[in-house]
């Protein structure tokens, strides 16, 4: 993967406003990557200092690996869980 593809992906994820989110696949679209895949493997190999908590999967839930940071950074947001999950609909950033 080519390092444009790296940098398209970090500058869309460092535009994720607190207290928004975004799907991989929404990443994945504003990135003009035709994969949510990619989004994930590129976040996997560098986040440090990327919002990386603003990205979840497109019903709402988060990785179970990372689970209780994850919803303890986005509730600090101000973004409210609901049984594990957020809601895509009121939270999702739409740029």
């Amino acid at each position: 993967m080519d390092e444009e593809t790296f940098e398209r992906v970090r500058a869309v994820v460092a535009s994720i406003p607190p207290g928004r989110v975004l799907s991989y696949g929404d990443v994945a679209e504003l990135a003009g990557l035709r994969s949510a895949r990619l989004v994930g493997r590129i976040m996997s190999e560098d986040t440090a200092d990327l919002p990386w908590h603003r990205v979840l999967r497109s019903n709402g839930t988060v990785a179970d690996h990372i689970r209780h940071r994850q919803l303890e950074l986005l509730r600090a947001e101000g973004v409210l869980v609901q049984d594990g999950k957020i809601n895509m609909r009121h939270y999702r950033w739409s740029r």
